[in-house]
C-alpha cells in the first residue's frame, strides 16, 4: 500500500462520493449536488466561491476528508487530522423564505445534527445556544446529566453560517465541523470531544454523513414549506426542547467585549436567547454571543 494513501488508516477511511450520492440525491430530498473533496482550506469557503460563480446551487453539498483552515464563530481556527472528523458545507438560497428568518438556517442545522446523532450513535447530544452540539461523557451520566446542571457535557460539533452572493441572489452557506474519531490528544480545546470519546456506537462517517444529512434536508423541506416560520413549521418547539442552555445560569461574552450573568430564560420566536440579569436589571435578546454554562 502506497505512502499517502487514504486507506493507509483503515480506521479512518475515505468519504465514498458515489455511495453517498447515490443515497441523497434526488427526490424527495432537497439536496441537487455533492462533492467530496480528499483536503481543503475551508469547505465553507470553497462553497461560498462556487456559489458565487454559478457553479454551485441551491442544494449544493461539498465535503472534505481534511480541512486544514477550518474556522467557527468569531474566526476562531478548526482542524482535525485527516479524515477523524466530518466537514461538509451546504448551500442554501431560500427565496420562498423572507430574510429576516434566515437567521434560524444555523439553529435548524443544530437540531438537525442532534435528532440524527442521538438514534445512530447511542450517545446523549443537546445543542448549547446558538448551535453547538454538546455530547454527554460517562461522568455525564454519574453526575445526573438528565438535570440541566449535569457535569461532562463536551462540544462535539459545531455549525458556522455565512450569507453569499450567487448569480440568482442572496444565499447561506452552513458548514457543519464534526468530531467523530479524534483521540484526546488530537483535540484542540479541552472542552471537545469526539464520538468516539463518547463511546458512540458507530465512527461510519458515511453512514453519519447520511443521517445528518437526511435530517437536515427533511427539517429544510419543512421551515421552507412554511417560510421560515419557526412556530408553523415547529423547528422553534423542537431547538427549545434540544437545548440545554434553557434555564441554566449562564456568562454571556458580547461583542465589544463586555459580558452578562444571568438565567437563560427562553429562546424567542427570532432565535434570540433571552437572559435575565443576575443584578435584577430587565431581560435582554442576545442575537450574539459566546455562552458559557454557570455550573
Amino acid at each position: 500500500m502506497r505512502d499517502g494513501s487514504p486507506w493507509v488508516d483503515l480506521q479512518r477511511p475515505p468519504l465514498r462520493a458515489l455511495v453517498l450520492r447515490r443515497a441523497l440525491l434526488g427526490a424527495p430530498g432537497p439536496w441537487t449536488s455533492l462533492d467530496v473533496v480528499a483536503s481543503t482550506g475551508s469547505t465553507n469557503d470553497d462553497l461560498a466561491a462556487r456559489a458565487a460563480t454559478g457553479s454551485a446551487g441551491d442544494g449544493a453539498l461539498l465535503a472534505a476528508d481534511h480541512q486544514v483552515a477550518g474556522r467557527g464563530r468569531r474566526e476562531r481556527t478548526w482542524t482535525a487530522p485527516p479524515r477523524s472528523s466530518l466537514a461538509v458545507s451546504l448551500l442554501v438560497v431560500p427565496h420562498d423564505v423572507p430574510q429576516a428568518r434566515w437567521s434560524w438556517l444555523p439553529l435548524l442545522v443544530g437540531v438537525a445534527l442532534v435528532q440524527a446523532l442521538s438514534p445512530v450513535t447511542q450517545v446523549r447530544v443537546a445543542l448549547k445556544w446558538p448551535n453547538d452540539v454538546l455530547a454527554a461523557a460517562d461522568d455525564a451520566d454519574r453526575a445526573g446529566a438528565g438535570s440541566r446542571g449535569g457535569e461532562g457535557w463536551r462540544k462535539v460539533a459545531g455549525v458556522l453560517a455565512q450569507v453569499v452572493s450567487t448569480p440568482h441572489g442572496p444565499g447561506v452557506v452552513v458548514g457543519v465541523g464534526l468530531n467523530v474519531t479524534q483521540r484526546a490528544d488530537e483535540l484542540a480545546v479541552p472542552t471537545a470531544t469526539s464520538l468516539a470519546l463518547a463511546r458512540s456506537a458507530t465512527t461510519d462517517r458515511d453512514l453519519l454523513l447520511r443521517a445528518a444529512l437526511r435530517s437536515t434536508g427533511s427539517w429544510l423541506q419543512g421551515w421552507r414549506a412554511h417560510a421560515g416560520d419557526p412556530v408553523a413549521s415547529g423547528l422553534g418547539a423542537a431547538y427549545r426542547q434540544a437545548c440545554r442552555t434553557l434555564g441554566r445560569e449562564v456568562r454571556v461574552h458580547l461583542p465589544g467585549g463586555t459580558q452578562l450573568c444571568g438565567a437563560a430564560t427562553g429562546v424567542d420566536d427570532d432565535g434570540r436567547m433571552v437572559v435575565t440579569p443576575t443584578d435584577g436589571g430587565p431581560a435582554r435578546a442576545l442575537a450574539a454571543g459566546d455562552v458559557v454554562h454557570v455550573r
